[in-house]
């Protein structure tokens, strides 16, 4: 009869391995690509297992924002007969009442002069927005949203906030704070590393940013696909 060794068997230690990381990462990518299928896998059907962690990051983020954005876009569209970009101006002037300069409004809807000039053409034609003088300079105007305008953003507004409150209902609070407080370091790092005035990168047109005639046309735009070269107009001689 044999004697039992008395000493307890070792257990497996629960920190992860050298290689548990990616293959970790493997399997979550693969199974949330199961779980999406390809009706939803969107953008990150281009990731691969063997991508850099940063990469995979990147497609994640973008085809969260794209996937709420194209929810967004359709729901104004078809709730109220608008479009986001429509949506984000008036949201703008709204935390604003005395109004803002149209250089300054252009930076914070981060678009070019000429979308947000196209965009309040159109809201002041139909009397949701207004064009003031500016106290503090009067060779520079201000535009700010009319009665009219504020009582129909006031309208959007609450069932937009209820539309994002539904779509990010999957997640918790403690889970949502985490994840707010993760994007902002994000952004922080974002800002510290941006390139210099005058950069390839810093040119680059934003998803919003339209010629002045297609200002109010942006449902369409791929945020995946790099924007088009324009093709050079041929002069007739005379």
């Amino acid at each position: 009869m044999s004697r039992r060794d008395p000493r307890p068997e070792p257990r497996p230690d629960p920190r992860p391995g050298p290689g548990d990381g990616a293959a970790a990462g493997e399997g979550e990518g693969a199974a949330l690509a199961r779980a999406l299928g390809e009706a939803h896998i969107g953008l990150e059907a281009r990731a691969q297992a063997d991508d850099h962690l940063d990469l995979r990051i990147w497609l994640r983020l973008l085809a969260c924002s794209t996937q709420i954005e194209q929810h967004i876009r359709q729901r104004l569209r078809s709730r109220f007969g608008t479009t986001l970009a429509r949506f984000d101006y008036l949201a703008q002037l709204e935390r604003h009442p005395d109004g803002l300069r149209m250089n300054v409004l252009s930076r914070y809807l981060m678009v070019t002069g000429g979308n947000v000039t196209g965009l309040t053409d159109q809201l002041v034609a139909e009397g949701w927005v207004e064009r003031a003088e500016d106290p503090d300079d009067r060779r520079s105007w201000r535009v700010r949203l009319t009665g009219l305008g504020r009582r129909e953003f006031a309208a959007m507004a609450a069932e937009h906030e209820r539309w994002l409150r539904a779509l990010l209902g999957g997640l918790g609070s403690d889970d949502k704070d985490a994840l707010y407080a993760l994007l902002g370091r994000l952004r922080l790092g974002l800002s510290q590393a941006a390139e210099p005035p005058g950069s390839a990168a810093t040119e680059a047109a934003p998803i919003e940013a339209a010629p002045a005639d297609a200002a109010d046309s942006t449902d369409s735009a791929d945020p995946g696909r790099p924007p088009r070269a324009r093709r050079p107009t041929r002069r007739t001689p005379r």
